[in-house]
């Protein structure tokens, strides 16, 4: 089955910075993937960032948690390939998640954004692992089950070696301080709740 968008269109309209909404990923025959809880914080030069405090609630089918550490999510301006999220104070240490992806964009509800996720991910935790391309095998299988277009599958290859070299060279906006401008937004507005246990935002593919 070919991927379905959540919706027919594109909004250009977004929700006042600090108004909940949700981020809704699909895998590419449509079923429902990870459903996040989260917060408008803003918009700069690389796109629309999405944050989710402590204590806030993520599923898919078969698997649900809560946050125990903040995090800010990217969705890229001018592209629709990847979403880039920012961890702090991770309690595995892992700083950042890139969900390689398609169609990742807005819908035409202001209070919802959605994507196809594509099994790739570029993951860089704090200490001697570093940066590396992550989930490989699952994205053999799946190409297998789903039959991935060889020309998507080509791109997002290519893509997920670019990105894991700028994130190891820290290119905005896979830098420190792009991403903390953003950090510090979401914990100004004070939205934590209470976290519980075996909740941490660890591997959300």
């Amino acid at each position: 089955m070919r991927a379905q968008a959540y919706a027919e269109g594109m909004s250009d309209a977004r929700p006042a910075p600090g108004t909940e909404m949700i981020t809704q990923w699909s895998k590419w025959d449509g079923s429902a993937h990870w459903r996040h809880e989260c917060v408008y914080l803003g918009a700069d030069e690389w796109g629309d960032w999405i944050g989710q405090p402590v204590g806030w609630h993520s599923a898919r089918p078969g698997r649900e948690y809560t946050t125990w550490s903040p995090n800010v999510t990217l969705i890229p301006a001018d592209r629709q390939d990847y979403a880039l999220t920012v961890n702090r104070d991770h309690p595995k240490g892992m700083r950042i998640y890139i969900d390689l992806g398609w169609e990742v964009r807005w819908s035409d509800d202001p209070l919802l954004a959605v994507g196809i996720d594509m099994d790739l991910d570029v993951v860089r935790v704090v200490g001697e692992r570093g940066t590396w391309v992550d989930d490989r095998d699952e994205w053999a299988e799946h190409s297998a089950e789903f039959g991935y277009p060889s020309e998507i599958m080509t791109h997002l290859e290519a893509l997920a070696l670019e990105l894991e070299q700028q994130v190891r060279a820290q290119h905005p906006p896979f830098d420190d301080a792009t991403a903390d401008v953003w950090l510090d937004r979401l914990a100004a507005l004070g939205l934590d709740r209470p976290a519980e246990p075996g909740g941490v935002h660890s591997e959300p593919a």
